[in-house]
């Protein structure tokens, strides 16, 4: 019964700031007081009219998209690379993999701005993409590379006994498989990408994307009402690929093969 009643506590600790932010978003006065006097949605529509945090999103989700797209290639080839086969030093370069999600954001964030600066590339939107590439392929990576650890190799050799080819068994047998880790990896890599803020920071030069001018506003003070929506927004398109990521790998893949004919 303790039990329980610790995991409520930290429960609530944890979610009740996310949900009064959620209903500061609605409230009618720009001072954040409780109990709030009121509801609108007259901070929406202000926020939606704002060019600057326009361009903000813009720019987020082009770089989210992007650095999913790369990090849905490369993380799939090197967990298809290191389970696959066999040589020397491979559980050296499984690490590689995993570890910039394990370092810290801020020394992701000041060796990829080094790295630029010593290249004399400018910072724009394709750093911030590879900056976060860089991290989204772990997720990517650690998704796939469970799932073929769990996949039955007598499928394939079945297959290849058949007369299957490489790609009709990748076609008919693995890609099936694999289909849910592959979308759960994307939703993960794209909400991790969507709200980062350290490596952004050190990759964006003089462009805003949404984590970056909710910092920024809150450092000045100003526009509270328009940072609350902004993060109301931010925490759902978070949380909802979470939520389908959980989702998908929860459920095995088994049953997506094909049935034999």
């Amino acid at each position: 019964m303790l039990l329980w009643v610790w995991v409520v506590l930290i429960l609530l600790f944890l979610f009740i700031p996310i949900v009064l932010i959620l209903v500061y978003a609605f409230n009618t006065s720009n001072i954040q007081s409780w109990p709030i006097p009121g509801f609108t949605l007259a901070w929406f529509t202000r926020t939606w009219e704002d060019e600057e945090i326009r361009r903000a999103l813009t720019l987020s989700l082009q770089a989210g998209l992007t650095a999913t797209a790369l990090a849905l290639v490369l993380g799939s080839c090197a967990a298809f690379a290191i389970q696959r086969m066999t040589w020397f030093g491979k559980e050296v370069v499984s690490l590689l993999f995993v570890l910039p999600l394990a370092l810290p954001g801020i020394v992701t964030g000041i060796a990829l701005n080094a790295f630029f600066s010593f290249g004399g590339v400018s910072l724009s939107v394709w750093t911030i993409v590879v900056g976060h590439t860089t991290f989204c392929i772990v997720v990517v990576y650690n998704n796939v590379l469970a799932r073929l650890r769990r996949t039955q190799g007598s499928l394939i050799e079945a297959a290849m006994d058949l007369g299957a080819n490489g790609y009709q068994v990748f076609r008919d047998i693995t890609l099936p498989l694999i289909s849910t880790s592959i979308v759960a990896g994307a939703m993960l890599a794209f909400a991790l990408s969507f709200d980062e803020v350290i490596v952004t920071t050190f990759t964006a030069g003089a462009q805003n994307t949404l984590p970056l001018w909710i910092f920024g506003a809150i450092r000045l003070g100003q526009r509270l009402p328009e940072v609350n929506v902004v993060v109301s927004f931010v925490i759902l398109v978070t949380i909802i690929p979470v939520l389908i990521a959980a989702r998908l790998t929860g459920g095995g893949g088994t049953s997506r093969v094909p049935a034999a004919r």
